[in-house]
């Protein structure tokens, strides 16, 4: 597997107002810290914290004015999933104050993503509403990956009655599409895939052979 660069590399799109985009490097955690080249297998119980960016890089400490605009976009909850935040699938990179510019960085879970812009928008409003002039920019890269999805954000996932990213997504089963994957409703691991797409293109859709309730599976990316 190759390395992945560090380097931002940005979307060209046509942004609403406050929504925009930038060719130079940006810092990507929520105080700066850049996404290493670590290798991309699902690790679900990789523990972070506000503390850490999703690669576990240790980040300063963000300002009054900074942690304000932080908490409020990652408020924000996925228009596809309401159960989790867009902080919760790690897919808000960071906050930080451009002089009196709230600037939030996001990064879409693919390419391609239909609630891309509906984040962003509804990012654009949360930071106004909290009394931010708002700027949103999306970050393509390094891309993101279901690694990026907390410990806490796995577990509203299941709760919510979809089966977090598998542990093994590495796995030699697992490039097959033969990954084990759990029932969230009664945790039985005698489970079938029914579909390669679920309500979403990024979730499968499974059957559970003990408590016979179909649920979807968000696929390890």
């Amino acid at each position: 597997m190759s390395a992945r660069s560090d380097k931002v590399v940005t979307a060209s799109f046509s942004p609403p107002a406050g929504v925009q985009r930038t060719g130079r490097d940006q810092r990507l955690g929520p105080g700066g810290s850049r996404q290493g080249d670590e290798g991309r297998a699902c690790l679900s119980d990789a523990v972070q914290s506000p503390s850490s960016d999703p690669s576990g890089h240790l980040l300063p400490a963000r300002g009054e004015k900074e942690e304000s605009a932080y908490r409020a976009a990652a408020a924000v909850v996925d228009p596809e999933i309401p159960a989790v935040t867009i902080a919760d699938l790690g897919i808000l990179r960071g906050v930080e104050m451009d002089g009196d510019v709230a600037v939030a960085r996001v990064t879409p879970t693919y390419t391609g993503c239909p609630a891309v812009l509906a984040i962003e928008l509804a990012v654009e409003t949360a930071l106004r509403e909290a009394g931010f002039e708002p700027r949103v920019e999306r970050v393509i890269s390094p891309a993101w990956t279901t690694d990026w999805i907390t410990a806490e954000g796995r577990e509203k996932l299941r709760a919510y009655g979809i089966a977090p990213p598998a542990k093994a997504s590495n796995s030699i089963r697992a490039l097959f599409g033969e990954t084990e994957v759990a029932c969230p409703r009664c945790g039985s691991l005698e489970t079938a895939r029914i579909s390669e797409f679920g309500s979403t293109a990024c979730k499968a859709l499974y059957r559970c052979q003990s408590c016979h309730e179909p649920f979807d599976y968000f696929k390890c990316i």
